[in-house]
């Protein structure tokens, strides 16, 4: 008996995963496919310009867009661990994954998510340094600092996805396979776990607590000091200029940090399977579309760099130099 157990065990643990999707059974899945498809061709476009622009104009050679390049790749590859697998299982009607599969999956989403935790903060601590520290700025973030900063955010990262995936994919799947998501997030997964968890939950738990309360406390104290100088200044253009610098941030701060918090700190019992999906696809479809647009898209920097990079920009300059020589 015990060796029939012991291969039916086997069989279910080694047997392949189903993901229910975004479309499920619904009427509008052409639809939704296609706003999904078109969402992940602007991501793709507008961090891939984005990381390009950075490189290639030295203008933008400063701290601050060294992050918003980093965010950018991370962005990128973060949806690109999970919407194409979506996408083609949609178009060729298979949804299932391998374990290993899902576990590759769930260590490079853990890995990215991780990893943009800590840039935030990072990020967040750059603006301090630059608007209440401007005198000793340039020694506060030279290169090898950000070098520094960048390479932890990563490391960081990488730590929660090799700490959390290995033990999430070990414990026995007898359930039903099919994960009540569109990619293999660990929720959903554990969900299918038939051996008691409770211990590992809590410990996953406070892992993501940590995660996010280290850089939330970095985000916190860097805006506290940052508005408090902003509510300090005199002129009004300089109180303009400094918020106009950070309410970017902030935006992204919220949205990325608001979805995980609910994700991942909330009892399960304060949301659904289907409430956990439509969070999941906001900060991991919707979120990289959006970085690169509130960001770095409306500033002003990036958008001179970006029309001077343009061909009807390069004609114009050539016609100047021209006829400044003649």
């Amino acid at each position: 008996m015990y060796s029939l157990y012991q291969n039916s065990q086997n069989q279910t643990s080694n047997a392949d995963f189903i993901l229910v999707g975004l479309f499920g059974e619904t009427r509008h899945s052409i639809l939704l496919y296609t706003v999904v498809f078109i969402f992940f061709l602007m991501a793709l476009a507008g961090n891939t310009l984005l990381l390009i622009l950075i490189h290639v104009e030295p203008r933008l050679h400063t701290p601050m867009y060294f992050f918003i390049s980093q965010l950018s790749l991370m962005d990128l590859l973060y949806i690109s661990v999970t919407v194409p697998k979506m996408l083609m299982s949609q178009v060729t009607g298979d949804h299932k994954i391998s374990p290993s599969g899902c576990g590759i999956q769930m260590f490079f989403y853990l890995t990215l998510a991780g990893a943009e935790f800590f840039l935030l903060s990072a990020m967040a601590y750059d603006r301090y340094a630059a608007i209440c520290r401007p005198l000793h700025y340039p020694l506060l973030m030279n290169l090898r600092v950000c070098v520094c900063l960048v390479s932890g955010c990563w490391f960081l990262g990488m730590i929660d996805g090799l700490l959390l995936t290995p033990i999430t994919m070990s414990f026995p799947f007898c359930h039903s396979r099919k994960i009540l998501s569109f990619f293999c997030e660990a929720p959903a997964l554990l969900k299918l776990s038939c051996s008691d968890i409770s211990l590992y939950k809590m410990l996953m738990y406070l892992c993501c607590v940590l995660m996010l309360l280290l850089p939330i406390m970095i985000i916190s104290s860097s805006y506290t000091l940052i508005l408090w100088l902003i509510h300090r200044m005199s002129s009004s253009e300089s109180r303009r200029k400094a918020f106009a610098t950070c309410s970017s941030h902030m935006i992204v701060v919220l949205l990325f940090f608001g979805a995980a918090i609910y994700t991942y700190m909330l009892p399960g019992s304060y949301h659904t399977a289907e409430q956990d999906m439509r969070v999941s696809t906001f900060y991991t479809i919707i979120t990289p579309v959006l970085n690169p647009l509130i960001y770095s898209f409306r500033n002003k920097d990036v958008t001179e760099a970006l029309k001077s990079r343009m061909p009807s920009g390069l004609c114009f300059r050539k016609a100047v130099k021209g006829k400044t020589q003649e």
